[in-house]
């Protein structure tokens, strides 16, 4: 009996080649078990945004993850020539940690500087970032294939040279890459890759460069065929049944086990040991999960300019602490005073003690500078509220002693977790904070994240009957039986044991649907295979994330087409694996309301308004404008229907006049008041703007009790 030489699938693309690569990881790496292989690679296309997932994925179920990409390439000197169209295909493999650092550094500057339609390095890029690398000619799109196949029309007409130019150019890829160069060779049943496949095997021994036997996959099992088509046409918006669209002539692009894939490379059974002899090159290992937090690199130089000797974080941080509270305790009861600093310390002590004093001062250093460009900053949310030290370096204006919010909830080292503050800012204005950050720590430490859209229930029964063109108004009502709860999957889902209902279980009118019309049964089918896949890159509402150095050394920059924001290529989930921790930077609204309504009392009164943002903590905005101390009066107005007017109204007790008020533009309220002094209750008056009734409107009965 013949000995099956071992396989591993060294050319695969995961559910991250967005549109493309239907191979859901979890579904994956249970199919590679089942076929008895212990490694399987991931090329996706032109990134390597699922690079951290498959390899804790793969490494949880004792598979050995090879992480690669399938890199476009182009023959221009310069990265972002724009004049050259063709561009071919290349698989690389890291071996070490030097070759993956250099795999995401080729894959940022693709983003970066050789985005054309799609993110492309060259051969002077690649041949200075070669180093533990393992490179592979790829599939037909390889330009080594590519040359080689002088059956196509369109190859010929865009310059394919035939076999003396596919061997030169082989040549000069054993060049930049020694032994770790080899020649892919695919079995799909295409005729063009069978019109080659000699020439690949005479390539292969003419030069002594290694074959490696290859199924480009992309999809799972055998019968997944039809449903990635269906996913392709999502991607490129066809119908799945119009003849003219792009397809596969065969439905091979599954995982093979290595029982096929020895019967389909019989004659040069070596192709498939060498694919074990990449994997016993590759030894890659990650350090995962053990984040180091960030230091804070200007401490240095802020400690000068307040005439101090210090260099360490820590040290900074004790003293911006210690001089913030002192400002502080302004407003707190003297008798109080000492509960506050034996707060402060042992809070001191903590993140000190965590490590995490250069955290706060990076939070600390650029709300305040949001505070001097004049960009409104929420008074704190979360746990950070409960934070004194937050309060005193006035990240927060929420007094945590006062309301008796625990410190606990923000760090603990019983649990040890990173620190999280979310911080609000004007929406109008948070872009130019985030602007200083990238000024400050540079353009290539600090990315924002980013975040994958997934064909879910109701979004991929939409997505999948458009494809197979079933009518707007029946798609529109099928996805609307999917009920509205948050995580619901089609046909339930088991986690953590326990089975969950999905729609299918808890809306028997889908049950009747797909039973009484053909064309909804078929949408429904499609629609549970594709389920779950990602669809599309996006970016974090929130978080950025900023590093010392590069980012480029613990994650791949991803660069969305036309735009010039930096965004990790690894999502939310596995950034603190990386050794990253992020920052939030959140918009609100409200905060620009509360900024444009400021700006109007002080144009229309000319008064100055302190204590704008207090307003958010629970103090009272105060403009110095009183005319009658004694009596509380409010003044609303709705959108402006006319023009000005004054009116005025005295209180029913005691007959005092109120002050005359002038109708504004906008919906906000301005309080009138002086502190601690005698005030009329029940006193409060509206100001009501319309077309029929323009003047002061008692709301409820005024008793005057001063």
């Amino acid at each position: 009996m013949s000995t099956i030489p071992p396989f591993t699938h060294l050319h695969l693309h995961t559910e991250y080649s967005l549109l493309d690569g239907a191979n859901k990881i979890s579904t994956l790496v249970k199919r590679v078990k089942e076929l008895g292989m212990t490694s399987v690679a991931m090329t996706d296309h032109g990134n390597m945004f699922g690079a951290i997932d498959f390899y804790q994925q793969m490494k949880k179920e004792g598979i050995k993850p090879i992480i690669g990409m399938e890199a476009y390439i182009h023959n221009g000197e310069d990265l972002g020539d724009k004049t050259i169209k063709q561009r071919f295909h290349v698989c690389l493999f890291a071996k070490n940690e030097t070759g993956y650092k250099n795999l995401m550094y080729l894959s940022s500057q693709a983003y970066i500087n050789g985005f054309y339609y799609f993110p492309r390095i060259n051969k002077q890029l690649l041949r200075e970032n070669s180093e533990g690398i393992i490179c592979s000619s790829a599939c037909l799109q390889g330009e080594v294939n590519w040359h080689l196949n002088t059956n196509s029309e369109r190859n010929v007409k865009n310059g394919a040279l035939g076999y003396d130019e596919a061997k030169r150019i082989a040549l000069e890829y054993r060049d930049i890459f020694g032994d770790d160069f080899y020649m892919e060779i695919m079995r799909h049943g295409i005729g063009d890759q069978l019109f080659i496949d000699e020439q690949v095997i005479r390539l292969s021994r003419e030069t002594g460069i290694k074959l490696i036997a290859t199924n480009d996959t992309h999809y799972t099992f055998p019968d997944d065929a039809q449903y990635h088509e269906a996913f392709m046409c999502i991607g490129m918006n066809k119908l799945y049944d119009d003849p003219k669209r792009l397809r596969h002539s065969v439905h091979e692009f599954y995982i093979k086990s290595p029982e096929q894939m020895a019967r389909l490379f019989a004659d040069i059974p070596e192709a498939l040991y060498n694919t074990q002899e990449i994997v016993d090159k590759c030894q890659l290992e990650l350090k995962l999960g053990n984040p180091t937090p960030p230091n804070f690199k200007f401490t240095a130089e802020y400690a000068r300019e307040e005439g101090l000797d210090i260099t360490e974080d820590s040290e900074y941080f004790i003293h911006c602490c210690r001089k913030g509270l002192k400002e502080r305790l302004v407003h707190v009861p003297a008798e109080r005073h000492q509960e506050y600093r034996d707060r402060l310390e042992f809070e001191i002590e903590v993140i000190n003690q965590m490590k995490f004093p250069g955290y706060m001062l990076i939070v600390w250093d650029f709300v305040r500078e949001a505070k001097k460009m004049g960009i409104a900053v929420g008074p704190g949310r979360g746990s950070a509220a409960g934070s004194l030290v937050a309060y005193a370096l006035e990240i927060t204006d929420i007094d945590p002693m006062k309301y008796d919010l625990l410190f606990e909830r923000f760090l603990n080292p019983e649990r040890i977790s990173m620190p999280d503050i979310d911080m609000d800012f004007m929406q109008a204005r948070r872009g130019e904070i985030i602007d200083y950050v990238v000024r400050k720590y540079g353009r290539e430490q600090v990315a924002q994240i980013i975040t994958f859209g997934s064909l879910l229930a109701k979004g991929v029964i939409r997505d999948v009957a458009r494809v197979l063109d079933m009518p707007l108004s029946q798609a529109d009502a099928m996805a609307k039986l999917i009920p509205d709860e948050l995580g619901i999957t089609l046909n339930g889902k088991t986690k953590g044991g326990e089975f969950k209902p999905g729609a299918f279980q808890k809306e028997p009118k889908i049950a009747e649907l797909i039973e009484s019309d053909q064309q909804a049964a078929r949408v429904w089918e499609f629609s549970k295979k594709l389920e779950g896949l990602k669809r599309n890159a996006g970016m974090h509402a929130a978080g950025v994330v900023i590093s010392n150095e590069p980012l480029w050394k613990k994650t791949p920059i991803y660069k969305p087409s036309g735009e010039e924001t930096f965004v990790t290529q690894y999502s939310l989930n596995f950034l603190e694996d990386i050794d990253l921790i992020k920052f939030d930077f959140l918009g609100l609204k409200t905060l620009d309301v509360i900024d444009n309504a400021i700006k109007l009392i002080q144009k229309r009164y000319g008064v100055e308004v302190k204590g704008c943002w207090m307003i958010l903590s629970n103090v009272n905005m105060a403009v110095r404008r009183s005319p009658i101390p004694s009596h509380r009066w409010s003044r609303s107005s709705n959108r402006h229907m006319g023009s000005s007017f004054t009116k005025s109204r005295s209180c029913r007790s005691c007959k005092r006049s109120a002050a005359s008020a002038s109708a504004g533009r906008t919906s906000f309220v301005v309080r009138w008041e002086k502190r601690n002094s005698k005030r009329c209750k029940n006193t409060t008056k509206s100001l009501v703007r319309g077309h029929r009734n323009r003047g002061w409107t008692t709301k409820k009965p005024l008793n005057c009790s001063t």
